[in-house]
C-alpha cells in the first residue's frame, strides 16, 4: 500500500506567527516534528504541504535544506492542498493528514491508526483518532483512501470543509464508512492535556518537554511525556489553561457531530 503522509504547514499563523520555525532542541519546530513522524514505521512517504504565498518561500527552502519533500498549494483550501499533493506524489493509495502544530506527536500513535486502516483495508473511507478524541490533544492522525479524498474534493463546498480538510468525512457518516481509533488505555485526555501549539504558552510547554526529554532520549513518546508531567507539574501548568481550546468553538452552529463539551472558549 502506497501511503503519503501530509504535514500541512505555513508561517502565517495569526495567534503565534511563524510557530513552525521556533527552535526546539537546536532545530526549527517543523524539522523536529518531521523527525518524529519519520519514526513511524507505516507513515510511507512524508511531505510537507505549504502554501504558494511568498511568505512560505522560506519554509520551502527550510524543507529542501533538510531533505524534506515539499509541496506548495492553496493558502486557504486545505482540502485542495492535500488532494493536489497526493496527485503530485503519486501513485498514492491513501493519504494521512497530520497538522504541523503537533510537534509532540507519538510515532506509535501514527502507527496504531495506520495499522488499523491497513488491517481493515477496503472496509473504511476514513480512519482517524479524533471523533471522538481520547489521546492528548496534538496526536492527530486521519487516513483517507485517495478515492474517498477525491470524492470530498469534488463534493465539499462549505468553507470549513475546505479549510479543515476532513470535516466532510466525519460530518457525513451516512455517506462514508468511518472508523475511530481510541486510546488503548481507555482514558480520555483530549480535553485535559494539550500537546499542540497555537499560543506562546503552548510553545513554552513544548520547549520545556523537549528540553527535559530530548537530550537523553530523542525518541521519547507519549508515556515518557506523561511520566514527566507527573514529576514536573510546573511544566503541565504552562499551558493547562488552554486545554480543550480548539477550532470547533468557532463552528458549533455549523457542526452536526461536535458537541459543546468537545471544545472550550479561550
Amino acid at each position: 500500500m502506497n501511503i503519503l503522509t501530509v504535514i500541512q504547514a505555513r508561517r502565517g499563523s495569526s495567534r503565534l506567527p511563524d510557530k513552525v520555525s521556533l527552535p526546539l532542541a537546536g532545530q526549527p519546530l517543523l524539522v523536529r516534528m518531521v523527525q518524529r513522524v519519520q519514526r513511524a514505521t507505516l507513515a510511507g512517504q512524508i511531505v510537507v504541504a505549504t502554501t504558494t504565498d511568498a511568505a512560505d518561500d522560506a519554509l520551502a527552502t527550510l524543507c529542501e535544506a533538510h531533505n524534506i519533500d515539499v509541496f506548495r498549494g492553496s493558502p486557504t483550501d486545505l482540502l485542495d492542498r492535500h488532494y493536489q499533493a497526493a496527485l503530485a506524489f503519486g501513485p498514492v493509495d491513501a493519504v494521512v493528514k497530520i497538522p504541523s502544530d503537533c510537534p509532540l506527536i507519538d510515532p506509535a500513535v501514527i502507527d496504531r491508526v495506520l495499522g488499523y486502516y491497513i488491517d481493515t483495508a477496503g472496509q473504511f473511507d476514513f480512519v482517524g483518532n479524533l471523533h471522538p478524541a481520547t489521546y492528548p490533544d496534538g496526536n492527530d492522525v486521519e487516513v483517507m483512501p485517495l478515492g474517498a479524498l477525491a470524492t470530498a474534493w469534488r463534493e465539499a463546498h462549505r468553507p470549513l470543509e475546505r479549510e479543515h480538510t476532513t470535516p466532510f468525512f466525519w460530518e457525513n457518516p451516512g455517506h462514508f464508512r468511518l472508523a475511530n481509533v481510541a486510546w488503548e488505555t481507555g482514558l480520555d485526555y483530549s480535553m485535559s492535556h494539550r500537546f499542540t501549539i497555537d499560543y506562546r504558552e503552548d510553545y513554552e510547554f513544548i520547549k520545556a518537554v523537549f528540553d527535559a526529554l530530548y537530550p537523553a532520549n530523542p525518541a521519547f513518546g507519549l508515556d515518557d511525556i506523561l511520566t514527566l508531567l507527573k514529576q514536573r507539574p510546573d511544566i503541565y501548568a504552562l499551558n493547562a489553561s488552554l486545554a480543550g481550546v480548539n477550532w470547533y468553538r468557532n463552528h458549533l452552529d455549523e457542526l452536526k457531530t461536535v458537541a459543546a463539551d468537545q471544545t472550550k472558549a479561550i
